[in-house]
């Protein structure tokens, strides 16, 4: 079914699918849902067209690779999304929390919220672009008590200068050098990858919806005193277009915001 699928997607789209698992499954709702969920991530990964069947398995094997051992919860918000994301990623074990405010902070926001009490909060993009087997070497400096706060560099990892769009380097190279000036704290990276005591986070206060989340948490981090380590992390290209980066109009907006944030923690 799924290989008959994938051969057909092109040519009858996300509906004329529906109809082809609906009519080899006609009597049972229920596996009909499972298989539609596990065709539309085979089909659309963040709204995506996936090139090959193998493309889909290795997307599917790194979606279970978040180390059991490490992450106690598993928590994904969904934030308007419009294809299955939220069905296949309940399947697979995450808890789903829905944030119908448009954002990225502020769909940070809602994890935060939803958390069971964690000592340790982990934030990576859901965009395919970070390597959650990563993970323990993100919040390893936490559990060792040298470091609060834990951004996981792209630049130190090598992969971000040659994947990132040419507007989000020199942009998150621009930012970490405003920081350094005004701030006096040298970062190499904005990443997304990130790890914090959840005690330490509490006394940030984050506040913003949108583009300047990351860049609040590292300037405020800064500004209170916390221990701060950037570890080398891998990142690869996303699937999909990055609203943010990945349009003119979002590149403007993000710019703009991340200036905003970062000249209005002066003072």
């Amino acid at each position: 079914l799924l290989t008959r699928s994938f051969e057909k997607v092109h040519e009858v789209g996300p509906e004329g699918l529906m109809q082809i698992v609906a009519k080899a499954v006609p009597d049972n709702d229920e596996v009909r849902a499972e298989i539609w969920g596990i065709a539309a991530l085979l089909m659309y990964v963040d709204g995506e067209v996936v090139e090959s069947e193998s493309l889909f398995l290795d997307r599917f094997r790194d979606a279970l690779k978040v180390p059991k051992d490490v992450a106690d919860e598993i928590i994904v918000v969904d934030n308007g999304s419009t294809d299955n994301t939220a069905m296949v990623a309940e399947k697979v074990g995450a808890r789903v929390v829905r944030e119908p405010h448009r954002g990225y902070g502020a769909a940070c926001l809602k994890g935060i919220a939803s958390a069971h009490e964690p000592d340790i909060v982990v934030f990576l993009d859901g965009d395919y672009s970070d390597y959650p087997e990563e993970m323990a070497r993100i919040v390893a400096p936490i559990v060792q008590g040298t470091a609060d706060l834990v951004i996981g560099s792209r630049m130190m990892g090598g992969g971000g200068k040659h994947v990132l769009l040419p507007q989000a380097y020199f942009g998150n190279k621009l930012s970490a050098w405003l920081i350094d000036l005004l701030y006096h704290h040298r970062y190499t990276d904005l990443g997304p990858f990130r790890a914090i005591r959840c005690s330490a986070l509490n006394h940030l206060d984050m506040r913003d919806r949108n583009f300047g989340w990351t860049i609040e948490m590292q300037i405020k981090a800064v500004k209170q005193g916390l221990s701060i380590r950037e570890v080398p992390v891998r990142y690869r290209t996303r699937i999909g277009t990055s609203k943010i980066s990945g349009t003119v109009i979002g590149s403007i907006k993000a710019g703009a915001k991340i200036l905003y944030t970062v000249f209005s923690h002066i003072f």
